[in-house]
């Protein structure tokens, strides 16, 4: 297997959220603002990539009867783990995430890639594997929550941007969450059949 393409496969090809549609609650909730999409992307990404090269490094000891329940315990242990460093280095974050980091656990992306890739592959492809997909996510939330932070409030990161007479409150309440993603999903299946 490509090792370039594992690693590309997740950003464009089957990226989690542009086109398989995966990981819905954190995408939608969480990125009233590009930082909030970058940290739960960043976050998620390092469960992933932890949990898919422990799963592939385990994958001969578990019996088929128990892999599920196995593996949703590596990535619990991994989401702890997180949430305890952003606890103590990033509390900012952590308040800001709130629920949605030990929601993690249960995100089908991380499950999905665990079952569908790392429980079939070694350790290397795994990692690239995790990272690859990690990264396609981050992207498609930095870009959901810059795109709303933008519209919604006018500023990117603190920078205004836009005049605040052209703010629209809308696009950092839960149905302007649900437009954006709606036309970023159609500009990418755009982009996408053009090739």
């Amino acid at each position: 297997m490509n090792s370039i393409k594992v690693l590309t496969n997740g950003l464009v090809k089957e990226n989690p959220t542009f086109v398989l549609l995966l990981g819905m609650c954190p995408t939608l909730a969480t990125t009233t603002s590009l930082v909030n999409g970058l940290s739960m992307g960043l976050s998620t990404t390092f469960v992933l990539i932890c949990s898919n090269i422990a799963v592939s490094l385990i994958k001969k000891l578990t019996p088929d009867a128990v892999r599920i329940p196995v593996f949703v315990v590596v990535i619990a242990s991994f989401v702890t783990v997180l949430q305890m460093c952003l606890a103590a280095y990033f509390p900012s974050v952590n308040d800001s995430l709130g629920l949605y980091i030990p929601l993690i656990v249960v995100n089908c992306i991380i499950l999905g890639r665990a079952e569908a890739f790392a429980c079939k592959n070694g350790a290397f492809m795994s990692l690239l594997d995790g990272v690859g997909t990690g990264l396609g996510f981050t992207l498609a939330l930095s870009l959901l929550g810059m795109v709303r932070e933008l519209l919604g409030s006018g500023c990117i990161m603190g920078t205004r941007i836009l005049p605040e007479s052209g703010s629209m409150l809308f696009f950092i309440l839960p149905p302007g969450a649900f437009v954006t993603l709606g036309f970023l999903i159609a500009a990418v299946n755009r982009l996408r059949s053009d090739k």
